[in-house]
């Protein structure tokens, strides 16, 4: 029995005009699309961890204001 997979096939569609440009850029850097489609949920994933990372970060500086506030403190 010949060993599992250990990757998950997709199928997903795209405009024509982002296949065309996928197409030229996959063509350009002698890519699959297997590859620019992994290394750009990559990108994304790690882009969207970063927002999320900020936007808590923003959330605790908000928070420690206002407990400054409740407090009488100010940040000036």
């Amino acid at each position: 029995m010949p060993p599992r997979r250990k990757s998950r096939t997709i199928t997903f569609s795209l405009p024509p005009e982002m296949f065309e440009e996928v197409q030229r850029v996959k063509d350009e850097e002698g890519r699959d699309m297997s590859e620019l489609v992994r290394e750009a949920l990559r990108l994304y994933m790690e882009d969207r961890e970063l927002r999320r990372e900020a936007r808590l970060e923003r959330l605790r500086s908000r928070q420690n204001e206002g407990e400054n506030i409740d407090r009488g403190e100010s940040n000036e």
